[in-house]
């Protein structure tokens, strides 16, 4: 039977979104072509009727994977953005989690084109995660993007070295519930300061 056009592009979409799945979970070189259309319930020449090779798919998968994290997190304030990702259950779900917390360290040793949606994906997440409020002024510019770049570091290096703990270490919890206070804490300093900040000064006494 013949494929229509509308019936190829699901078949590519449920490709893409499985092997950013299974990318995720194993590795971009722990899942080979056959065994990732297998999953997806298609056979290995069906393949290169959607994508020119490997990395290609690597590529696509990755802007999938980014971009679903950015409008997680645009769904929500920072801080329960913070409690929701430097958390056992984002940690433990590799497969369904953040790609940038699971993908990193592969993509460094990519091609540019991985290297590039990586870019693109994750100035994406410090725009949702800057989005929180009313826009700064454009003197506090600087400031508000070098704390949305701490804040989104911190928690993707949090996830990052509680992973590479065996999953029952106490370590693996302690790391996440250090990095997490901190980030909250350093959060509600920022918060505080900005207030101090926009308060009018009282000059009464000067004035008297």
């Amino acid at each position: 039977m013949r494929v229509t056009k509308a019936q190829a592009e699901q078949n590519r979409a449920h490709i893409v979104a499985t092997a950013a799945r299974l990318f995720r979970e194993r590795g971009y070189d722990s899942v080979g072509v056959a065994e990732l259309m297998a999953e997806a319930g298609f056979t290995h020449g069906g393949f290169y009727k959607h994508f020119r090779s490997k990395a290609d798919l690597m590529a696509e998968a990755s802007a999938n994977g980014l971009s679903q994290t950015a409008v997680r997190a645009e769904d929500m304030c920072v801080a329960d953005f913070i409690e929701t990702y430097v958390s056992r259950e984002h940690r433990d779900g590799r497969a369904e989690g953040c790609t940038i917390a699971a993908l990193s360290g592969d993509a460094a040793r990519q091609p540019e084109s991985i290297k590039t949606e990586f870019a693109i994906g994750i100035e994406s997440m410090l725009t949702a995660l800057q989005t929180d409020g009313e826009a700064p002024a454009e003197t506090d510019q600087h400031r508000a993007r070098a704390t949305v770049i701490d804040v989104l570091a911190h928690s993707v290096g949090a996830i990052i070295l509680s992973r590479a703990c065996p999953d029952g270490s106490p370590l693996a919890d302690e790391i996440l519930d250090v990095c997490r206070e901190s980030i909250l804490s350093s959060l509600a300093h920022a918060d505080s300061g900005r207030a101090s900040d926009g308060e009018p000064r009282d000059t009464t006494a000067a004035d008297g």
